[in-house]
């Protein structure tokens, strides 16, 4: 099924709508500052994932010894960093040279006329190999005008972690390619497997991001959509119903304490600490819980995400390199990006600082690398197949208006996703029913949808 084409509202190139709503930003680190007096330097905006401050700790002593060029970073919280991103590249103030963008953002940036096409410098680049580069992150930051607007720094999609210790103690069987009722009924026999141990762990967080991440790969796999090919809402329609249900009833009966509050950072945590049996969410995480000094390291089992009506569910995400259209210094932004995304760069983390922490799931190369494959061998290939096997086009079982499997490709999904989170987060916490908080949120989606009729 291919996309529709989609008709722009007069609202699409709104600021408000990309960013997010949030308090004050945070005070940051590292420094902002336009090029130093005695060289050359550019200015990178990041978000402070472990990945991104591992590189700011490398760069200087890499990077900028090579080259000459020094890099000032601001490093911010993800909500603080995308409403400062939005900013900072909706006026073109030109304050920073290199912006962290996801595959979500990168295609309304580029639409919106502030991003650099980044075509000429892969071209000139030879040593940079985009063939390299994973074809679904490749097209993933690829603009409806076929150009490249963003390198990814990693890629992730999402797949189901499991304690392979306790399923063989408790004599559970988990299927190499699971559908949701076999995983529901596995959390109801692992839940109290062990002392204070919950069956699944799943987001209940609300944000766009948080929640309505995994939760929108559930609704697409059950046959439900955002929107059908001519914006129409279908929120409360009966597969976006039986969805969420599902999704609120599992956490509920068998997911972990305060599942309202708890997004991708609680359930890592309750992982890690043996607090849950299972855990469905982004295949970033394993490089945590392989991590050297993890008390589960070796004890997790990995499948694809588990399914109900289409052959798979995992989402794509990618935290990418954007350049600003109004930086001065494009030249040398490239030739960060070209280091930070390049080849030799996750040989650098893997001698420094360990081979689960090298930013996989970009390009074909990092799983040749006998040492990446020996530290990462739980995970490696269902990382690479579930982002292979992702349809950010077609990710359920209808035609969508607009691309994205975990979220909508349009300006509006800040907002909307959000408050949508919200009515969901509600209906975990048990203070409303999910019939309740779907009709509410239909609402919310008939606004944005008649924006685009």
């Amino acid at each position: 099924m291919r996309t529709q084409s989609r008709r722009a509202p007069r609202t699409l190139y709104a600021v408000a709508a990309i960013g997010t709503l949030i308090a004050p930003l945070a005070a940051c680190s590292g420094a902002g500052g336009s090029s130093s007096a005695d060289g050359r330097s550019i200015n990178v905006l990041m978000v402070n994932n472990p990945q991104m401050v591992e590189l700011q700790k490398l760069t200087a002593d890499n990077f900028t010894k090579d080259t000459g060029i020094k890099v000032n970073f601001t490093v911010l919280p993800e909500n603080d960093v995308r409403d400062k991103i939005s900013q900072d590249f909706a006026n073109q103030a030109g304050q920073y040279d290199i912006a962290t963008l996801s595959n979500y953002e990168i295609p309304i940036y580029a639409k919106n006329g502030w991003l650099h096409s980044l075509d000429s410098y892969v071209k000139s680049d030879t040593a940079f190999d985009q063939a390299d580069v994973l074809k679904p992150m490749t097209q993933a930051l690829t603009a409806e005008d076929g150009k490249l607007y963003g390198e990814p720094f990693y890629g992730e999609s999402s797949f189901l972690m499991y304690r392979k210790d306790v399923f063989e103690k408790a004599g559970l069987k988990m299927p190499d390619k699971p559908t949701w009722q076999q995983v529901a009924d596995l959390a109801d026999k692992a839940d109290g497997a062990e002392s204070g141990m919950k069956g699944i762990c799943l987001r209940g967080l609300p944000g766009w991001g948080e929640v309505m991440a995994p939760l929108t790969t559930v609704v697409n796999t059950f046959g439900g959509t955002w929107f059908d090919k001519d914006w129409n809402a279908q929120l409360d329609s009966k597969e976006f119903k039986a969805a969420t249900q599902f999704y609120v009833d599992l956490v509920r009966e068998h997911g972990e304490s305060g599942a309202a509050q708890s997004g991708y950072a609680e359930c890592l945590n309750n992982m890690t600490q043996g607090k849950t049996a299972m855990w469905y969410d982004a295949t970033a995480g394993a490089g945590s819980l392989e991590a050297s000094g993890s008390p589960v390291k070796g004890k997790i089992g990995y499948v694809p995400a588990p399914v109900d009506k289409t052959d798979s569910s995992g989402w794509l995400y990618t935290w990418a390199w954007g350049v600003q259209k109004a930086s001065q210094n494009a030249e040398d932004a490239w030739k960060f990006i070209s280091w930070a995304s390049g080849k030799e760069y996750e040989k650098l983390v893997g001698g420094k600082i360990g081979w689960a922490n090298v930013p996989g799931g970009k390009r074909t190369s990092t799983y040749d690398i006998p040492q990446y494959r020996k530290e990462a061998a739980a995970f490696a290939d269902v990382t690479r197949d579930a982002i292979a096997n992702a349809k950010p086009e077609d990710p359920g079982v209808q035609p969508r208006p607009a691309p994205g499997i975990q979220f909508v490709g349009i300006p509006e999904f800040t907002d909307l996703g959000t408050k949508v989170s919200q009515e969901i987060s509600a209906a975990i916490a048990g203070r409303q029913s999910v019939d309740s908080a779907l009709s509410k949120s239909q609402k919310l989606a008939e606004a944005v949808g008649k924006k685009y009729q």
